[in-house]
């Protein structure tokens, strides 16, 4: 489904030249569940953000299904995001004026999904929010909270998800219940999984671990 040749991100500033991903090369087939790891500032978050076209490549291609999107426009890439992404942030990004429901509708309604109030009500159930539905975010836990933002990135059933250190404010507990909530998902929805992590036992879930390290992978290794 993914195939990056050549992906390069540079940072120019005060007369320096910063390379944050260097001529990377990587193929994702459709279902994959990726975890990509590293140390922070290894280009983790940006090879993310490059994939889900909210930032710009210096060199190279992202490919998907064989459209390359880095020669997309704007519009072209907001369209894109809408129809086949879902996105979980590890600061959740929930609307606070909004109930939880109402959360998970206003996702789906802006992509004109149809149903809309049924899908977002069967997936709370599914995520454990069922008797929560009319509960405003700062009234849920931020294990809860995290629930609630995957209900909301599966409720348009995108072919990718992309997981930007979802487990990072959660304590081990709810950051087990968040990854086996996904496991349960990807399984069910057969979405393609992107997963940033720095969390080592948390990548072991993964089918697949990628390692970056100085902008370069590192490692890339299938997990049994």
């Amino acid at each position: 489904m993914i195939e990056i040749t050549g992906l390069v991100k540079t940072l120019y500033g005060g007369g320096h030249e910063v390379k944050i991903l260097k001529s990377l090369d990587l193929t994702i087939p459709t279902g994959q569940f990726l975890a990509v790891t590293g140390q922070s500032g290894s280009g983790k978050t940006t090879l993310l953000s490059l994939i889900a076209g909210l930032d710009n490549s210096t060199t190279g291609q992202i490919v998907i299904d064989g459209q390359d999107i880095t020669k997309l426009n704007e519009d072209e890439l907001a369209l894109l995001r809408g129809k086949r992404f879902g996105f979980i942030f590890q600061n959740f990004h929930l609307i606070p004026t909004l109930t939880a429901l109402e959360n998970v509708v206003l996702a789906a309604e802006l992509n004109s999904t149809p149903g809309a109030t049924k899908k977002a009500t069967d997936l709370l159930g599914t995520v454990g929010l069922g008797d929560r539905l009319h509960h405003y975010p700062a009234q849920l836990s931020g294990g809860e909270q995290q629930r609630l933002s995957l209900a909301r990135a599966f409720v348009n059933e995108p072919d990718i998800i992309l997981a930007d250190e979802p487990t990072g404010n959660l304590d081990s507990k709810n950051s087990d219940r968040i990854i086996e909530l996904l496991l349960e998902l990807h399984r069910v929805k057969q979405a393609t999984i992107i997963l940033v992590t720095h969390e080592q036992h948390v990548a072991e879930r993964s089918e697949r671990i990628l390692t970056l390290a100085d902008g370069k992978i590192a490692s890339d290794r299938l997990n049994p």
